[in-house]
């Protein structure tokens, strides 16, 4: 009996203990539901994102590693519109497809493609989520004035329309040099050295000469004193050709004799550039003594390149940048385009005028230009240069279509101007073209072109496979 009651008691208290122990478990679970606790996929070295570990671990700094939740399903997604899985697709982006559920190196789960989700053929479906994580941003096509700025760099040179040499037209001698330094300014009619020579002391004489017989024949016949006139005026000519100065010929008829010396003048304002003279030089007819240059207008010779001579035309307005002078601008215009291009370079010369009146603008110094050009036509249908594709054969651009729905499209471009280009062909006003994360883009688009050729085999392969089983 007693081993009977010990039976009993022994049931009684293992049915309690267990009646305990499953109440207690369900009392658990909802809090361990509401507590939204998540197992981690893995851990992460929290200096280094490349470092992972299934299991909780240190750094060498004794640093905790990070656990890596799986994201919550986003809400926004797209519902499929039919239960049907195609394919699972790398959770990551890469080019990677499975028919099967799989993970990938990450332990992550592969996300299913269902039906109906794929758009249509040559266009790439991208969740919001993903737009905004690729920070894509587009821009309209419209029509724009294209005003492009050309920059080119030069040098300043002296305007040779206004450069003068100085050379006698009889031969003589330096007796003294006045202007005795190159670089030295002059004023128009300033001597520049005093002469001497036999040819100018006879040219003289022989106009003091006819002059006293021109006095001296006064009661003569009228024949006899057109005569005297005459040979006083070839004798004065011959004075002035030799480019003596009015006030030494009024000199001289004053006084009456022949000047030892006389002064050979500058004929405008500017600076020497060369003196071959020197004091008790002997110099022949049409010897260069002086090149004197007027500064009052300098060039600014500058190189532009092949591709930008076309948008520049004589006269317009252009604003200089000079190196010496950073805090200045000076205006200037399009002088001159040069005919010839230069091989090496791929450049043509252009002159611009300068106003030089202060003497700032000295030659050799070193400045850019700018040139603002228009194209022709008015305005013209551009997009933002960002916006192009190119892969040498061709441009394409990425055409938004819809939210989050995006079409590659070819366009035919014109002329480029300061970020824009103008589209020939491909494009209408209004259309929203993609300017940032186009590549990104790109290439989501070709890797889903790479997966429709592939799924397009696989169907045109199937047939023939039953073919064969039969």
């Amino acid at each position: 009996m007693t081993r009977y009651l010990q039976f009993i008691l022994i049931l009684l208290l293992g049915l309690g203990l267990g009646f305990w122990i499953a109440r207690l478990q369900v009392t658990e679970k909802p809090d361990a539901m509401e507590s939204g606790e998540k197992k981690p996929l893995y851990y992460r070295h929290p200096m280094n994102p490349q470092v992972t570990s299934p299991v909780p671990a240190k750094d060498e700094m004794g640093m905790g590693y990070v656990a890596v939740y799986p994201e919550p399903p986003a809400t926004s997604e797209r519902v499929p519109k039919s239960e049907k899985i195609l394919y699972y697709r790398h959770p990551m982006g890469a080019a990677d497809t499975s028919p099967i559920p799989k993970k990938d190196e990450m332990d992550m789960d592969y996300l299913p493609v269902y039906e109906g989700e794929q758009s249509a053929p040559g266009q790439i479906q991208i969740s919001p989520e993903k737009i905004q994580k690729l920070g894509v941003v587009t821009a309209i096509a419209e029509k724009r004035a294209l005003i492009r700025s050309i920059r080119a760099l030069g040098s300043i040179q002296v305007d040779e329309s206004r450069i003068h040499a100085v050379t006698p037209r009889f031969e003589g001698w330096i007796q003294r040099l006045v202007a005795n330094t190159t670089g030295q300014s002059v004023k128009r009619g300033q001597p520049l050295l005093e002469i001497y020579s036999p040819e100018l002391m006879t040219a003289q004489q022989e106009y003091l000469i006819a002059h006293e017989g021109q006095e001296a024949l006064q009661q003569a016949s009228a024949q006899a004193q057109d005569t005297a006139a005459r040979l006083t005026e070839n004798a004065l000519q011959r004075l002035h050709y030799w480019d003596i100065a009015p006030a030494q010929i009024r000199r001289l008829q004053s006084t009456g004799k022949p000047l030892d010396t006389l002064p050979l003048l500058s004929p405008v304002n500017g600076v020497v550039l060369e003196k071959p003279a020197v004091e008790g030089m002997r110099f022949m007819p049409g010897e260069l003594l002086f090149r004197i240059a007027d500064l009052s207008t300098v060039w600014l010779l500058v190189e532009v390149f092949e591709q930008d001579i076309g948008g520049i035309r004589p006269g317009q307005a252009v604003q200089v940048h000079i190196n010496a002078y950073p805090e200045k601008l000076f205006n200037g215009k399009v002088g001159f385009i040069y005919p010839t291009l230069a091989t090496e370079t791929r450049t043509v010369k252009v002159r611009v005028e300068l106003a030089n009146s202060d003497g700032l603008l000295k030659p050799g110094l070193y400045g850019s230009v700018t040139l603002a050009t228009q194209a022709e036509g008015g305005t013209h249908l551009a997009i933002p240069d960002s916006a192009v594709i190119d892969s040498g054969v061709r441009q394409i651009v990425l055409l938004q279509k819809d939210e989050g729905l995006f079409e590659p499209r070819a366009v035919k471009l014109g002329q480029k101007a300061d970020g824009y280009y103008e589209v020939l062909e491909g494009l209408m006003p209004g259309d929203e073209v993609v300017t940032r994360a186009n590549f990104l883009i790109d290439a989501e688009s070709n890797l889903k072109s790479a997966l429709d050729g592939f799924g397009n085999a696989a169907s045109q392969a199937k047939p023939e496979t039953q073919h064969e089983g039969h």
